[in-house]
């Protein structure tokens, strides 16, 4: 059975940087994708980072690059958020998410089949 648990979320001040991690379990944690999502009040949930199985490749939306940067431990089958230079607009419960087809090469999915709780992320003064 598949878990992921989010955790690292916060307030902080506007500048500042948190580092979010999300702990998985379930086999074959290398041969997925995966992803961290994001979910403000009244707004869909959207995609902010992904990465390929070995960490090789990544992809960003366009509101964070430059800013945040998604990693990957498989001997510890962690994933990893660090957001930097934090926004007002980056206020938002984030989840992690792993891939529904194995192997794939790109960091980024259409079909994410396992998600965790979420972990809230307001940056405020």
């Amino acid at each position: 059975q598949v878990q992921l648990v989010e955790s690292g979320g916060g307030l902080v001040q506007p500048g500042a940087s948190l580092r979010l991690s999300c702990a998985a379990s379930g086999p074959s944690f290398s041969s997925y994708t995966m992803a961290w999502f994001r979910q403000a009040p009244g707004k869909e949930r959207e995609f902010v980072a992904g990465i390929s199985r070995f960490g090789g490749s990544t992809s960003y939306a366009d509101s964070v690059k430059g800013r945040f940067t998604i990693s990957r431990d498989n001997a510890k089958n962690m994933v990893y958020l660090q957001m930097n230079s934090l926004k007002p607009e980056d206020t938002a419960v984030y989840y992690c998410a792993r891939d529904q087809i194995p192997f794939r090469t790109s960091p980024r999915s259409t079909t994410y089949e396992y998600w965790g709780r979420g972990t809230q992320v307001t940056v405020s003064s």
